[in-house]
């Protein structure tokens, strides 16, 4: 049976005489069958647009912009420790971190790729995914991703852990222009078809002291992404103007027209004694910024520092100290 696409449109099951028939009224568009692990257009399909389907000999170009990302339904389920439960049709494809996958229906077959598969079966050669690997290694992430199809019939679903306690929060790329700058760490799942690539910050200041580097992650696409942060996560709207001032490590996204840059916090006593680090981040409006109340690397510091071999966990609520942790077990080894 064969699955078409036009405009982001899904049309099938159809039999072969069916998809036929379809793809010579209309060639601009997409074909999926068991078998094919992506969606391929169709005047690349000869077995729906070839002389036997009496096709002319010059057939259209599939359209320059390509494919629009697979549209798929979730659930997110979870408080402090949250997951994603993606829902695919037959066709259809989602993108993940190596290692976020928590479960599968037998029927979504997963195949790991090299870069963020954003050109996979979509004409892109290997320059292409040698270019998105690189994006990629430059963010901190993995060389790879996962990529996760529908190879069935009916639905089937996905399921996606985030990597440490916090909140998972879906965004729509079209809501934000089809670009989202994010913390190079955030990205967790999304639709096929969003493309992973870097965002330099401008200014060297913002870069060297802006609490996530240099360089960020940027999103392109028009499909859903998920990205994960720590704590709590709230969205704020900027007006055209509207300036709010930040914990450079509580920034997890924000538009692209959004402008920040970094503002020392104050004096050398408050730079130095007041817990809040040297700089600031500034965001100027318009636009939505994301924002966590427990960044990992806060998370991380505190549970290093509490680490015994660091001197941390040292008898706390005993007047005994380290004897009273003997007598209480918390040391014992066996």
């Amino acid at each position: 049976m064969w699955y078409l696409s036009y405009n982001g449109e899904q049309i099938g099951p159809l039999d072969p005489q069916q998809a036929r028939a379809r793809a010579s009224a209309d060639p601009n568009g997409y074909a999926w069958r068991e078998g094919f692990a992506e969606w391929v257009p169709l005047p690349q399909v000869s077995e729906l647009t070839g002389p036997s389907a009496s096709m002319p000999a010059s057939a259209p170009p599939p359209p320059g912009r390509g494919p629009r990302s697979d549209e798929v339904d979730y659930e997110i389920f979870g408080h402090e420790m949250q997951y994603v439960e993606v829902e695919l049709d037959p066709g259809e494809s989602a993108v993940a971190e190596a290692g976020a996958m928590m479960y599968k229906h037998p029927a979504i077959q997963l195949e790991t790729v090299f870069g963020d598969g954003s050109h996979s079966g979509q004409g892109g050669g290997l320059l292409d995914k040698l270019v998105g690997a690189g994006k990629r290694l430059v963010t901190g992430e993995s060389l790879f991703t996962t990529v996760f199809t529908h190879t069935g019939q009916g639905k089937a679903r996905v399921a996606f852990g985030a990597p440490y306690p916090g909140s998972i929060v879906p965004v729509r790329l079209t809501d934000v222009g089809g670009t989202l700058i994010c913390q190079k760490d955030s990205f967790l799942c999304g639709a096929k078809g969003v493309a992973m690539g870097i965002f330099f910050q401008r200014k060297i200041l913002t870069g060297l002291f802006g609490g996530e580097g240099f360089i960020m992650q940027r999103l392109d696409g028009d499909g859903l992404v998920f990205i994960h942060a720590g704590g709590c996560v709230t969205e704020k709207v900027l007006e055209p103007g509207e300036v709010l001032h930040v914990d450079t490590g509580c920034v997890v996204g924000f538009e692209q027209q959004v402008g920040f840059e970094l503002e020392q916090v104050g004096g050398i006593k408050s730079s130095l004694f007041g817990g809040e680090g040297v700089f600031f981040a500034v965001l100027t409006g318009p636009g939505r910024v994301w924002l966590q109340s427990l960044p990992f690397s806060r998370m991380a510091g505190r549970m290093l520092a509490a680490a015994p071999q660091r001197g941390g966990s040292q008898g706390e609520g005993s007047v005994l100290g380290g004897l009273g942790n003997l007598l209480n077990g918390d040391n014992n080894r066996f």
